[in-house]
Formats: C-alpha cells, structure tokens, sequence
C-alpha cells in the first residue's frame, strides 16, 4: 500500500500527479480492484481508452494488466475522446470501460472514468475500490486483450442522427486535447466550414490549457471570429465530453444558457419530458423548461450524479454549469462535448443569425465560480454541514441543501457548496440588478465571516 495515496480516490473519479500519487504500480492495483469488483457485477469485458496526456500509453498499459489479472477481458481503443470510450462501451456491449484521463487538469496529472454494467461510478463504489486495494480483496484469472477502432462507428452514429439545415462556418478550439484528433472531421462531415486552432493533440498543452469554463481559454475564440468571417465559435476541453460556445460578437454562452436552448428543442418532440440542471445553473432555467412544455429537475453537482439522476427520472436531456451536457433523446445519456457540438448546430442551422437567437436567450446578472480555498482536505465539506445546520439568511424564499447551500432570494440566489474534487467551497451569486446581487453577496459574507476566517473571494 506504500504505492498508493488514498487522496487519489476522488467522488467522480480516481486522479493523482503521475509517477507521484498515481504510479504504474497504483495503476495495476486499480486494474484488479475494477476487474474484481467487475467480476462481482457478472461483467466479461471492459474497454479501455486514453486521452492525449503523455502518461496515457504506460498508465492504459498497467490498468490492462491489473484487469486481465482477475480474469476480465480488456478491449483497447485507444486514443479517444472520453464520450467515444462510453460510446464503444454502448456499441460493443459490455456497457463498462475505463478511461485513462486527467480531463482539464494540468498536464502532470491522469487518472480513471470508471463504468461498470452501466453505472458510473462515483462516490462510496470510489470508495469501495480502494477498500478492495487495502484488503486484497481480489479475484485471480487470466482475461484476455484485443484492441478495437471505434473512430468511424462513433463519427457514423452522430452523422447519421444531426442534420444541419445549411453549412456553417465555424472555428473550433481543441486547446492540443485530443477531441482534436476527431472533432475537425466530424464537423466538416456533418457540412461545415472548419477553421481549427490548436488541434494538434499535444499532451503538453502548448497554448493554452483544454478548459473552456474559464474565459482566459476561448481568447484565441473570441479573436478568430472577430478577424475571420467564422459566425460562431466551439471549444472542448482535454478529454472532450465538455463544450464551451462563443458568439460571432465574443459573447461566451455558458452552458446553463445552451441548456435553454437543448431544452426547447428536445421539448419540441416531447413534450412534458424532465429536464435535470445543476445546484450551480441559472434560476432563469427552471421557468424557461416550464414555459416550454417540460419539467424542470434539480441536481447535484457531478457528472456521475447527473447520470444517476437521468437514469432515476427519465430525463431526455441534461446540463451541468461546467459544460457537460446529455442527452438521452436520440443519445445514450452520457456528457459528450462533440455531440452536444452537433446537437448544437443542428438547431442553429435553422436560422440566419446564430449569434442572434444565442444572444435572446434569457440572462442574468452573475459571477463566474468563485473559489474559498480551505486549509486542507474534508475543511470544506465541515464548514458546509455548519452552515446547512445554523446559517440564517436575511430575506429568503427558500434554502435548497441538496448539494451544499443554494438560497433562493425573490430577486436572485446565492451558492455555497463544497467542492468534490479540490478543498474548497464553490461560490455563485445571480440577480436581476447589481444592487440585489451585491445584497446577496453581502448576507452570504456575513454568513460564511461567523463560521471561517479564510480570505472570502468576493
């Protein structure tokens, strides 16, 4: 156990810094706790694939290894896009796989999305794979390994289901992760014009970093379209199951917003389906899906939570403010930044002036994600359950503790939830007008100054 941090083992994945807290060794051992826990779950097979980090072919070749020692078979496919591992895993029906990702962190780390018969797995079954670590708990055997192409059947399936009204003239920002290697192809199949920056798959990360939630990253965007005649920007982050949008002006839509407009047109179609957003999303989303015809649900934070919750509701479409977004309409359910991509100009196609009906959708006056930095790990999660126990907030409508403390104001909200990846708290405020947000703002300093001393970021 000396090889192994029990840090790495997070709520929505495992991840560590490479040859530090995730080694090869630690890579093995976590092959045979998936294998074994696999094993218990009646699975034969699991797919695994790789993103573009320089760490992937060594970390990919161990986790094989430590899979086929419990008896499990590994299929390989290589370098792909996160949503392409879960697309094989549909597509070849073993409905499990492991992807070797480190997602949009910095380039020294990697790590493990882990599905098993179906289920992604996150929290306590995180959990439970270091506790079959720990114990020995392992299944011995001899699986076998053969590697598989599922580039043409994933780029085949999404041609076949988006059909665009017209060709656009786009520019997409790949930041060197690896939906560069996949995403320029799929959107001139699908008709359009493609000006590509940063495609090259470089697991340096050469340019800038594959993170298009912050808007440092969709500068090289914002400036191909106000210099070329592009009229809307995409960019997706390194592992390419998120998805940013830039307007022709250099207005970034985030993903609540494209939310809006996934919702109206699911809705379209199916009228009366559910339709799941995040504790951190606009609270201009849930009168939008019901004026449309649909039924808005909330959820916790987490692409793993999503899912739970897609699979528990029958929701037909799904969004998260950090760019992911499902869809279960005509999809699998998974988050898929390149789907989503052509979801999106499938119904932008329709209209002269994307930038235009992207514009109209409704807005608020927000903050980005702001970050309270705690001391250490589990800081976070004690200071929330405090607050959820005996903060008072002057003038709300309602306080919603599902993932940390969202409070409802008649005239906007505040958030204060413990992040699941990193010790801090995640904060967001919205209002209708800058004196009600800076009110809010102020009730949540209040609140937050009676229970840490930590430097409050806003």
């Amino acid at each position: 156990m000396a090889t192994l941090s029990k840090d790495i083992f997070k709520a929505y994945d495992i991840r560590g810094i490479v040859g530090k807290t995730l080694t090869l060794d630690a890579a093995r051992l976590i092959g045979r706790a998936i294998g074994s826990e696999a094993r218990a779950r009646a699975v034969k097979a699991i797919v695994i694939g790789r993103d573009g980090r320089l760490s992937g072919p060594d970390l990919a070749e161990a986790l094989a290894e430590g899979i086929r020692a419990t008896g499990v078979d590994v299929i390989d496919v290589g370098r792909v896009a996160t949503p392409m591992l879960y697309f094989a895993a549909h597509e070849l029906g073993t409905l499990s796989g492991v992807m070797v990702t480190g997602s949009h962190n910095p380039p020294e780390y990697n790590g493990f999305k882990m599905m098993l018969a179906g289920d992604t797995l996150a929290g306590d079954a995180i959990q439970a794979l270091y506790a079959r670590i720990r114990d020995k708990d392992f299944v011995d055997g001899a699986g076998g390994y053969r590697t598989h192409d599922i580039v043409e059947a994933y780029l085949k399936r999404i041609v076949g289901d988006v059909k665009l009204e017209r060709p656009m003239n786009i520019v997409i920002d790949c930041g060197n992760g690896v939906p560069g290697a996949f995403a320029p192809l799929l959107f001139r199949r699908l008709g359009c014009r493609v000006r590509e920056l940063f495609c090259e798959v470089d697991g340096s990360f050469p340019n800038h970093h594959p993170d298009p939630a912050k808007p440092e990253n969709l500068a090289d965007v914002i400036d191909a379209l106000a210099k070329t005649d592009a009229e809307l920007g995409l960019a997706f982050d390194g592992d390419g199951d998120r998805l940013g949008v830039v307007t022709k002006e250099g207005n970034i839509i985030w993903p609540d917003r494209q939310l809006m407009l996934f919702a109206a047109d699911v809705l379209e179609r199916n009228p009366g389906a559910k339709v799941i957003y995040d504790v951190k999303s606009t609270r201009l989303l849930a009168p939008w899906i019901r004026d449309n015809g649909g039924e808005p649900v909330m959820a916790r934070t987490g692409h793993s939570f999503i899912k739970a919750a897609i699979k528990e509701t029958g929701a037909l479409v799904a969004g998260e403010m950090s760019g992911h977004v499902f869809f279960k309409e005509r999809w699998y359910g998974f988050d898929d930044g390149l789907y989503a991509g052509a979801r999106l100009l499938e119904v932008l196609s329709r209209v002269d002036d994307p930038s235009e009906l992207l514009n109209a959708l409704p807005n608020a006056i927000s903050t980005p994600e702001l970050n309270l930095k705690m001391a250490k790990e589990g800081d976070n999660h004690a200071l929330i359950a405090r607050l959820q126990e005996s903060a008072r907030f002057d003038g709300a409508a309602e306080v919603i503790t599902l993932d940390g403390l969202r409070v409802e104001y008649p005239d906007g909200f505040g958030l204060a939830r413990a992040s699941n990846t990193t010790p801090v708290i995640v904060l967001r405020f919205e209002a209708d007008t800058e004196d009600a947000l800076e009110r809010i703002k102020a009730d949540f300093r209040r609140v937050l100054a009676a229970e840490t001393k930590a430097k409050l970021p806003f």
